[in-house]
């Protein structure tokens, strides 16, 4: 799968009122057939709060897709400050911002994708970046738009997390500290910036109407204290009656898709390279 390098388009900076966005664009080499079909917009994680579009989460996953035949796309959004120091207002030189700044980015490189993609868009992402994969694609489609489908991979959706009843389902090792579900509700606290903005479908899609919501594509991690969270929207999905297809991957723990020599990141993209190919 890594025999052969995408050609990988020169990043493009898109402008905003006050700040840029940029875009990658990852194309199959020499070589390897295209799949027909959309471009995949994809969004790496972090917390909201970190993330670039050098981690493999974002580099290599796209890369990988490309050398199956996709054409994907990653955008650079906008971070929050760090949970508890509101003051840091910048990254490398670019401005931080809360919601709706990352969201408001991401709808930017969607309509700068989707006019250079005449089969259309697939929003997708992983962790927090496919929870605003999930509020881009309803902010689309209340503006007309029309995403082809959806991609998440441990993903998380609602402003509290749900608390996983069963222990076999939890993060493990330093994850129980880092990813404690009490931790990861002042992350997204601290993303919203608001109690107001917290109950905002936008911010949080989980719970709320969806809508005709694209066909969509969830795949979770087995160990992990976000998939509460990813269940519960696959289910809520499938409640909503939409197109969904949902893995659980065994064994596994978030955020696989860093680690690209695991045995998980090359599953996760056959899924998402084989649900692409059909949509």
């Amino acid at each position: 799968m890594r025999s052969t390098e995408p050609a990988r388009v020169a990043s493009k900076t898109m402008n905003e009122p006050d700040e840029r966005v940029p875009l990658r664009w990852y194309e199959p080499a020499a070589g390897v057939g295209r799949v027909a079909g959309p471009t995949l917009l994809w969004l790496h994680g972090g917390g909201f709060f970190r993330g670039s579009l050098d981690q493999p989460e974002a580099h290599d996953v796209a890369g990988a897709l490309a050398r199956q035949g996709l054409a994907v796309a990653t955008a650079g959004y906008r971070l929050a400050p760090p949970p508890g120091l509101g003051w840091v207002k910048s990254r490398a030189g670019r401005a931080r911002g809360r919601f709706p700044l990352p969201l408001d980015d991401v709808l930017t490189a969607y309509r700068e994708v989707s006019a250079r993609s005449p089969e259309g868009v697939i929003l997708g992402g992983a962790s927090a970046g496919a929870c605003l994969a999930a509020a881009a694609t309803l902010r689309a489609m209340d503006e007309g738009l029309c995403p082809r489908g959806a991609v998440f991979v441990y993903g998380f959706f609602h402003p509290k997390h749900p608390r996983a009843r069963d222990p076999r389902q939890r993060s493990r090792r330093h994850r129980r500290v880092t990813h404690a579900p009490w931790a990861l509700d002042v992350m997204n606290r601290n993303y919203a910036g608001s109690k107001g903005s917290l109950t905002d479908r936008l911010a949080f899609p989980g719970g709320h109407e969806l809508g005709h919501f694209p066909r969509t594509l969830v795949v979770n991690a087995e160990h992990d204290n976000m998939r509460a969270s990813g269940d519960l929207f696959a289910a809520e999905l499938g409640a909503a009656r939409i197109d969904l297809e949902h893995h659980v991957l065994p064994g596994t723990r978030h955020a696989f898709l860093n680690r690209p020599a695991l045995d998980e990141f090359a599953t996760a993209i056959s899924m998402i390279r084989a649900w692409s190919h059909d949509s």
